[in-house]
């Protein structure tokens, strides 16, 4: 998979001045166009649109200072369709615009070009199983929340805080399919998966109805078709050792299986400690098998 990525961000450097395709970089890494993204947020930290963007800023500054050709032809090579517009992208990455960098040769800032490298460390083994489900149905209370990557998200603390709590315990009673119990569902994430960016985050439970009966006032249920998923199980300090989980799963445990993540629903279930401070937490992705080819 490393090797596939690697083939893909060097299709990137011979394309910065067209349109980078990212359907054909996919097709380059042999996985999906939804995965390759999850896949290069996790190991680069950044989405893959911001490194596109980035390195082409940062090809553009040696242009710039070069002086070889005007502002505009420069701009107009890397996807800009005013001076403008350039100029306010050339300035929120290097801190400065084009045109006075090239007057005064002002230091600039670059990104480098990223190879991807696996690194076995072997400290730890990560616990998973593979299940596949029938067709099922998310019901709970849904609000809009921004992704946040570490540490507490203010907003989920503050709308579950606001649930009360006779209605969780009636929304509990709908549960009959696994994850049991109230879990956190997160969906329609921004493909980026970009910090700050919007996704949709239920306080709910797993029920095998279509339409369930007797649900609190307020509640809204999610559909899910059948498919495959990858069950993770961890331990430890709330809420650090749930977020190494994620980031864990997609940078070594994707890499080393022959699975994709797919589009759907992320479904994490927790059991806090008496005092908040550690979680027991099982998190379910959709994933599908990846094609040979």
């Amino acid at each position: 998979m490393l090797e596939r990525l690697n083939q893909a961000m060097e299709h990137i450097e011979r394309h910065l001045d067209e349109s980078v395709d990212v359907a054909e970089l996919a097709r380059i890494a042999t996985t999906s166009e939804y995965h390759l993204r999850r896949m290069f947020s996790a190991l680069a930290g950044m989405p893959l649109s911001e490194y596109i963007r980035r390195r082409r800023l940062t090809v553009a500054g040696a242009e710039v200072l070069a002086g070889g050709e005007t502002l505009l032809e420069i701009a107009v090579r890397y996807g800009y369709g005013s001076g403008e517009a350039f100029a306010r992208a050339f300035r929120a990455m290097h801190g400065t615009g084009p045109g006075e960098a090239r007057r005064t040769g002002a230091a600039l800032v670059s990104q480098p070009r990223l190879t991807f490298r696996l690194t076995v460390e072997g400290s730890t083994s990560m616990q998973y199983r593979v299940v596949d489900r029938p067709a099922f149905t998310v019901a709970g209370f849904k609000t809009r929340v921004p992704l946040v990557h570490s540490g507490p998200n203010q907003a989920i603390i503050d709308f579950v805080r606001g649930l009360g709590k006779q209605a969780l315990e009636q929304l509990g009673k709908l549960s009959d399919q696994e994850p049991h119990g109230i879990v956190a569902v997160c969906d329609d994430l921004d493909p980026s998966r970009a910090e700050g960016t919007e996704l949709d985050y239920y306080q709910a439970v797993i029920t095998a109805a279509s339409a369930p009966s007797d649900v609190p006032a307020g509640v809204t249920t999610l559909p899910v078709p059948s498919g495959t998923w990858a069950v993770f199980t961890t331990s430890g300090p709330a809420p650090q050792a749930i977020q190494e989980l994620w980031r864990d799963v997609f940078t070594e445990w994707f890499p080393s299986n022959p699975y994709r993540s797919r589009p759907g629903p992320e479904i994490l279930r927790t059991d806090l400690s008496a005092d908040g401070t550690k979680a027991d937490a099982e998190l379910w992705l959709p994933v599908e098998r990846e094609s040979t080819r």
